[in-house]
């Protein structure tokens, strides 16, 4: 049977992310950026009264996701994350079992206007700048 692990959430971004580059064997490093993300629930208590429940989950971006991620996420942001659950587990200095979920994005969409933008405050979509810099001329299309 094939098994499904596929994640969507829609959330804030508890911190900026941490970002770490690591050496590849090509030119370019391999970049990860990793941050938290809450989501929350209002339910109602058994006295009908509106209860918030927060959940916090551990997302990480690789390489050109993780470049992105970078740019624009900040403390607040809302966004749109897909991805995957992977689970780890290590032994920390002190010789402890640790264990850790995190979700493996694909996908990233930035859903508030809260964003990384200190050079221009008026600019209001950082999306467009990686867009434009990082794209190369199509040049003459075959259709």
């Amino acid at each position: 049977m094939i098994g499904v692990n596929k994640v969507i959430l829609v959330g804030n971004v508890g911190k900026s992310p941490d970002v770490v580059s690591f050496p590849s064997e090509g030119s370019v490093p391999v970049k990860k950026a990793s941050f938290p993300l809450a989501t929350t629930e209002y339910r109602r208590s058994r006295d009908n009264e509106r209860v918030e429940i927060t959940e916090w989950h551990n997302v990480v971006c690789w390489r050109g996701l993780a470049d992105v991620a970078e740019r624009i996420l900040v403390k607040g942001a809302q966004v749109y994350i897909e991805g995957r659950l992977q689970s780890r587990s290590w032994e920390d200095k002190e010789g402890n079992k640790r264990h850790i979920t995190e979700v493996v994005a694909d996908n990233l969409l930035l859903l508030s206007n809260r964003q990384r933008n200190e050079e221009n405050p008026q600019h209001t979509n950082p999306l467009v700048d990686i867009l434009n810099s990082t794209t190369e001329p199509l040049g003459d299309l075959p259709f």
